[in-house]
């Protein structure tokens, strides 16, 4: 992959959109999430135990190539995408459970994402290396997606009406970044896209509404409120597509661009899906108290 994309596009792309999350973020928010530990502890059971393991299952039900059975479980094992955020406020979601969740699922994803990706190439990749995040590696990850944070919640707290005027400019331009980061992404492999869409779109879609069904039913099932489990749902349902492509084309990680497809591919699919699922859940609101 051209080093530009490697060195500078991923970073800035991840950079953006972590700085464009923390303009609308202030300490309150995380402080109030403290009162949903049923939540967070089931949401980051499904994210972190239940969801790789239905992966795998479709990996094998649906047979896929070795390199993008891989990039399924990498896929997998990401922790909860930005996106997500901008999804659950569209569509009523509670956003700083979206946020704590990201935060906490980045912080296991430092032990989980390279034990999956460990797993996986062994079993689907027997011949090659072992591959993992390592030390310094995840240090360059956590500076990317925690710094842009706080200097963006430092702009809110201190120049509230800067941060409000600069929340669209940086939400348009890090869609912008990450349509170039995909397109990026795939352009190595141009001649072989359309047989890779049609061998991962399907496992993709599936995966997809599996894990938006889990992330907003589950919840549910267990009393909690709608608008907590719909950012339950958006967080379990989108994964961070840009980190796993990161992790997949990375010269010092797994340097393979045919891993990146399903999270490729994945970071096209789940706009149309989360938004059909968003529209879904919102339909179905309470029923309003009949006045006698």
């Amino acid at each position: 992959m051209d080093s530009w994309l490697t060195t500078v596009g991923l970073p800035v792309a991840l950079a953006i959109v972590m700085l464009g999350l923390g303009l609308g973020l202030t300490t309150a928010d995380f402080r109030r999430v403290a009162t949903y530990p049923l939540l967070m502890l089931v949401a980051l059971g499904c994210q972190v135990v239940v969801l790789p393991a239905i992966c795998f299952g479709l990996v094998l039900a649906f047979d896929l190539r070795p390199e993008l059975a891989v990039g399924m479980m990498l896929l997998a094992a990401s922790p909860g995408g930005t996106t997500a955020n901008l999804y659950s406020h569209l569509f009523g979601g509670h956003v700083a459970v979206n946020v704590t969740l990201t935060a906490v699922n980045s912080v296991l994803a430092v032990v989980t994402l390279p034990l999956v990706v460990n797993l996986s190439t062994s079993y689907f990749l027997p011949d090659s290396e072992s591959v993992g995040l390592q030390f310094d590696k995840v240090l360059q990850v956590f500076a990317i997606v925690l710094v842009p944070v706080a200097v963006g919640m430092a702009v809110r707290t201190r120049f509230p009406g800067l941060a409000d005027r600069l929340a669209r400019p940086v939400k348009i331009l890090s869609v912008v970044v990450l349509v170039a980061v995909i397109v990026g992404a795939v352009l190595k492999e141009r001649a072989n896209l359309a047989d890779y869409f049609i061998a991962v779109g399907a496992v993709v879609l599936v995966f997809n509404v599996i894990s938006l069904a889990i992330g907003y039913g589950v919840p549910r099932l267990l009393g909690v409120g709608r608008p907590e489990s719909i950012a339950s749902g958006m967080e379990i349902g989108i994964h961070n597509s840009t980190l796993a492509i990161a992790v997949a084309i990375s010269p010092s990680l797994l340097d393979s661009t045919r891993i990146a497809i399903p999270a490729a591919v994945y970071g096209i699919v789940m706009f149309f899906t989360a938004a059909a699922f968003g529209r879904l859940v919102t339909r179905r609101r309470e029923p309003a108290a009949v006045t006698p």
